[in-house]
């Protein structure tokens, strides 16, 4: 084996392991008591699948999907403060 195998090995062991935890974090977000438990585990799932795209983009050396994730982290952040005040105040006003 040489040095480019075993990179590319633990890249796709590491994304198979975000992969488990995202799927951990699946199962809090459908069994979660209250619903902070939930938003937390949807945001925990934006953030891995974060992890995702940047690892697919330094397996294929492709920039632009760092720009895909900016977008998406972005989109995740907004998403989380809005189901946030709504929970809070019970509206988006």
């Amino acid at each position: 084996m040489n040095l480019d195998e075993i990179i590319s090995f633990l890249y796709n062991l590491g994304a198979v392991m975000v992969m488990l935890m995202i799927f951990m974090s699946l199962f809090r977000a459908i069994a979660g008591p209250t619903a902070p438990d939930r938003v937390a585990a949807i945001s925990i799932i934006g953030t891995k699948t974060l992890v995702i795209i940047t690892l697919i983009a330094r397996v294929y050396e492709q920039v632009y999907f760092l720009d895909i994730a900016m977008v998406y982290a972005l989109m995740s952040f907004i998403t989380t403060i809005g189901v946030a005040k709504y929970m809070e105040k019970g509206a988006l006003d």
